[in-house]
């Protein structure tokens, strides 16, 4: 029975009429299906262009739900013997190629159930859910300008070692999509002589692959291996292939790779498969599962079932399609074809996604040179330091190299020049001094007349001598209180007082060693200093001699090195690294260049950068 729904979910009608129902489930792909309606069945009308169909096969008990699908092409063929209109449908999975991926998603350290929930976010009309997810895998992935969703959704289990399965139930809304581990046991048999109408097997060897050269995303030396991750290996091998088979080598591409662990990691699983001869069982049998006492034995796509004929003996292996061509004219005729391994090497799962009408571009990157200069003067005290960030998107570090000279230090002014200039002192308080010292000595007096008198005593003349002219010391009568030495004519002696007009004369003193007393009252001084500039004299001058030697650390680790200068020093190998031994990203890195005298360093370091433009704008 085929039920037409609208768009919007609601029936619409049954379409009693239609017949050669047919269906096909390829395992981990959108299943398809087809009806006819005679041309001028009424129902037509309902079979619209993305209209739903439910298809249920009436033949067992209770009905076997098929699935729901989207009606897509049609082709009408009207003719003498037929007047015919079949529709080609897919199933509703196909809801999934509506919206694209526009720009880059990038998804690293994130769980499978993590990504795939954030890919079905990006449904317009949230048709599906995420149920059951069976993996917890923390690969790296990375989409840009995707044509659907399903093909990233698809392909978040290819880098998966073991098998998986993606379920589906569109029997509630909305729609839920699951990742599940396909059951390793025995769901069925078809035997020979019981259920098994014909068989065919093909066995395959000329696409036998048993050493995979796995390269991802970039070009040139920039491409991902898994050189890394491997050994230094650049391939995996099967050594029971090859000595079985001969060597047979391949170079394997997939530019959706970023991350060299999910690289090898699908790369084992296609090795597995690819190792030995694809052998395909295309097995006609008979549903019996429809009848009553055989319920048990309905076998669906991805079931691991058990193949007995006497002449190919006993096989098992999984179905990998599961056809009818006719649910109402051949009820019990069931087509499985059953394979050891799901594809070869020349038709991978890039065929799937092109097959669902994906398209994909992919943004490989460029090289680019940055370089990071230093020329300034430094010595042991202070070294000449580079600092430099290395973004995130930096995929990978082709070069990383320092080239340095060291010169005499130089410095861009000699000296000042400056006037002299008088000025007076600010400020002083009094005080009590002494002069510093003085001797006696004889001063004549410049001149005096009037009238004034002299008490004289004579202290050391001779009253002997006969000279006319005696000396006699005088004191004076002032308030002086020092002594005076008068050369006086007389004849007499002893004391003497005279008084009385002398007339204009002079007097010669004599004054004995002294000291002289001063008291300063507390004062202050004023110093101006006239407005005034200084020149600067300008230039390049250079300082002492060159260094000799430097050291060198980078990122606090010791470069060794000897002397004051070298051309693409390596620095890669003493850059700080993260725990997988890469540099580090969304860092900064630092170069100190120290010389063992004063000096100039001229300095310059040169990167050479991978990056891929996945973040920021077009400015």
């Amino acid at each position: 029975m085929i039920t037409v729904i609208q768009k919007n979910r609601e029936p619409i009608g049954a379409l009693e009429n239609a017949y050669a129902i047919s269906y096909e489930k390829p395992w981990n792909e959108i299943p398809l299906a087809s009806f006819s309606l005679p041309l001028d069945d009424p129902k037509n009308a309902l079979c619209t262009p993305l209209n739903y169909v439910e298809i249920v096969d009436d033949n067992y008990a209770g009905g076997r739900y098929i699935g729901l699908f989207r009606i897509m092409p049609s082709l009408t063929v009207k003719d003498s013997t037929d007047n015919v209109i079949t529709y080609e449908c897919q199933h509703v999975l196909s809801t999934l190629l509506d919206d694209v991926l526009f720009g880059y998603r990038q998804f690293s350290n994130w769980t499978t159930r993590n990504v795939l929930e954030a890919l079905l976010n990006e449904q317009t009309t949230k048709h599906w859910a995420l149920g059951a997810c069976a993996f917890t895998r923390y690969f790296h992935y990375g989409f840009q300008d995707e044509n659907g969703i399903i093909g990233p959704i698809f392909s978040t289990a290819e880098p998966l070692d073991e098998p998986y399965e993606w379920t589906y139930d569109t029997q509630a809304y909305p729609w839920t999509l699951g990742l599940e581990r396909p059951s390793n046991e025995v769901k069925g048999e078809i035997r020979y002589g019981k259920n098994m109408r014909a068989i065919d097997r093909e066995i395959d060897p000329s696409n036998v692959t048993n050493r995979i050269y796995p390269k991802g995303a970039g070009e040139g030396v920039n491409q991902l291996t898994i050189k890394d991750v491997n050994g230094g290996v650049p391939y995996l091998e099967n050594a029971e292939s090859i000595a079985e088979y001969g060597l047979r080598s391949y170079i394997w591409v997939d530019n959706r790779f970023e991350v060299d662990t999910s690289l090898k990691a699908y790369a084992k699983s296609l090795l597995d498969e690819w190792s030995t001869p694809k052998v395909t069982y295309r097995i006609s049998a008979a549903d019996l599962s429809s009848l009553p006492g055989f319920e048990h034995e309905i076998i669906e796509v991805g079931d691991l079932i058990r193949i007995i004929d006497p002449d190919f003996g006993e096989i098992e292996a999984r179905v990998v399609k599961e056809s009818k061509s006719d649910l109402n004219g051949e009820p019990y005729a069931i087509t499985y074809e059953i394979a050891n391994r799901l594809d070869d090497i020349t038709t991978n799962q890039a065929n799937l996604e092109r097959k669902q009408q994906v398209n994909e571009v992919y943004s490989q990157g460029s090289t680019n040179i940055m370089p990071f200069d230093y020329q300034d003067n430094a010595d042991e005290n202070n070294p000449a330091v580079i600092r430099f960030f290395i973004p995130e998107d930096v995929l990978n570090i082709n070069t990383l190299d320092l080239t340095f000279e060291t010169e005499q230090a130089r410095t861009y002014s000699k000296a000042t020049g400056g006037g002299g200039a008088v000025v007076k002192s600010t400020g002083s308080g009094g005080g009590t001094n002494k002069t510093t010292g003085g001797g006696g000595g004889t001063a004549t007096t410049s001149g005096a007349g009037g009238n004034h008198r002299h008490m004289i005593a004579s202290y050391s003349s001779d009253p002997s001598s006969t000279l006319d002219k005696k000396r006699y010391y005088t004191r004076s009568q002032g308030d002086g209180g020092f002594n005076i030495a008068l050369d006086i004519e007389s004849s007499n002696t002893g004391d003497l007082y005279t008084q009385g007009a002398s007339g204009n004369h002079t007097h010669t003193i004599t004054l004995n060693n002294h000291t002289h007393q001063f008291t300063t009252d507390p004062h202050a001084h004023e110093i101006t200093i006239p407005d005034h500039t200084h020149g600067i004299k300008h230039g390049i001058f250079k300082l002492g001699s060159t260094p000799s030697q430097v050291s060198i650390e980078v990122d606090g680790n010791p470069v060794p090195h000897n002397g004051n200068r070298a051309t693409n020093l390596d620095l890669i190998p003493y850059l700080a690294k993260n725990s997988n031994g890469k540099v580090r990203r969304g860092a900064w890195h630092e170069v100190s260049i120290k010389p063992n005298g004063l000096g100039r360093i001229n300095a310059n370091v040169i990167t050479r950068l991978f990056i891929q433009s996945h973040i920021g704008g077009n400015y």
